[in-house]
């Protein structure tokens, strides 16, 4: 048996922590998810009660008892236990299954994965109903700087009680934390070297996780690919495009495209899509999820250089997507996360979708972004009155308070719908 040390200097307080204890109290097996290092091993170490056994599937000693004899296997490492990088031997699935329909007991097995285009397939067969799954991904701004989590939303008068409990940030601050992305290792420790992190990040991934597909022949092939997609952050999915760029065929670079949502590197953001809105554009829209790992794909040397690059205004949105994104998962929810683009070439850059109401979200690097911001909003209108279009009356939808996600000092209305909300405050 592993024995686990925690450190509590070093342990950065994730925002997903309760979550995991409800989880567990729920469900026999918990799964945590989520991309290389984002501190799934680190946070379930830190919560784990002192009987509970720890065993990583990384031991290739281990790994062999695993796969080859998953009954003695399961003799060894009997209940409570932590199970780290699952993928590895999903032979323990049905096993684990026994264990638990045997049992009966919430927060038996604790299993964690990285490659979920390999698991969530063995889980889903194995498990199904047994299981409850949290993704877990990069730390986000109120973890990082010690804010209450809380799934963004644009209601004034929470936005007004956040005011009061986040601090300020200027442009060179909020370039520093979008250029150093998300990864808790960099955070825990500060003299770690940037670029010879994500180098390391990037060679493990591929290496470890892309080469054991059989639909990737070329590491370096994907590794041009991953740089194309970082390259188009925040804008549609087009395969015709990323195929051309990266020099491989149109049903590749959507099979690879897969392979980097599943292991959440990417997010693909649905169109809203209502029958009232007849014009819109039903291709997804992509974002990456780590921006300092986007960063490192395209070279961008310093903050400073990519505040002023081409893609400044690209990753300030894709920074804005995956801070509210984390804020729902963190929250044990589901985004309710759309975006809109129509045949005019309208867009709106976010669109929650709760209780029946759309709340729309543009998104400007600028300060002073002014009311042209909110311009596109009006095509969300005939929702509110489906029957003047032709449609039932139950197709309604209301349309909630707008936000603009900007460069702001200060939290503003822009009119009696919609306000102004400074980045730092996501």
């Amino acid at each position: 048996m592993h024995i686990v040390v925690k450190s509590e200097a070093m342990y950065i307080k994730r925002a997903v922590e309760e979550t995991i204890i409800k989880v567990s109290q729920t469900f026999p097996v918990l799964l945590v998810t989520g991309p290389r290092q984002v501190g799934k091993t680190t946070l379930l170490q830190q919560l784990m009660e002192p009987q509970r056994k720890y065993v990583t599937l990384d031991d290739p000693d281990v790994r062999y008892l695993a796969k080859n004899d998953p009954a003695l296997f399961m003799q060894r490492y009997t209940p409570p236990v932590l199970i780290d990088e699952i993928q590895y031997a999903t032979e323990l699935l049905p096993y684990i299954k026994m264990s638990v329909d045997s049992s009966k007991k919430k927060g038996d097995f604790w299993i964690t994965g990285s490659q979920v285009f390999r698991l969530m397939k063995d889980v889903s067969e194995s498990l199904a109903g047994r299981v409850g799954i949290i993704n877990l991904l990069g730390l986000s701004n109120a973890e990082i700087y010690g804010y209450a989590n809380e799934p963004f939303n644009t209601d004034p008068e929470r936005l007004m009680k956040r005011l009061h409990s986040t601090e300020a940030k200027n442009l060179n601050e909020i370039y520093a934390r979008i250029f150093k992305g998300s990864m808790p290792e960099l955070y825990a420790e500060e003299s770690i070297d940037w670029e010879t992190y994500y180098r390391s990040y990037v060679s493990t991934y591929l290496q470890r996780d892309i080469r054991d597909l059989a639909q990737v022949a070329d590491e370096m092939q994907f590794y041009n690919f991953m740089t194309v997609v970082a390259a188009n952050t925040s804008k549609p999915v087009i395969y015709e495009e990323l195929a051309k760029a990266s020099g491989i065929s149109a049903p590749t670079a959507k099979k690879w495209l897969s392979i980097l949502v599943s292991s959440h590197i990417v997010a693909l953001v649905q169109p809203y899509y209502n029958n009232i809105l007849k014009r819109v554009v039903k291709m997804p829209l992509m974002h990456f999820l780590d921006t300092g790992l986007a960063a490192y794909l395209l070279k961008w040397g310093n903050p400073e250089a990519l505040e002023k690059g081409a893609m400044s205004g690209a990753f300030f949105e894709s920074f804005v997507f995956s801070e509210i994104y984390k804020s729902y998962l963190n929250s044990g929810r589901d985004p309710p996360i759309f975006y809109y683009r129509d045949k005019d070439q309208k867009e709106i850059d976010l669109l929650l979708y709760q209780n029946r109401t759309v709340y729309p979200i543009e998104i400007k690097k600028s300060a002073s972004p002014g009311k042209a911001a909110i311009k596109n909003f009006h095509v969300l209108e005939p929702l509110e009155s489906p029957e003047k279009f032709g449609e039932f009356s139950d197709l309604r939808v209301d349309i909630g308070t707008g936000s603009i996600i900007c460069m702001a000092n200060d939290l503003l209305p822009a009119d009696k719908d919609n306000w102004y909300v400074p980045v730092w405050m996501i």
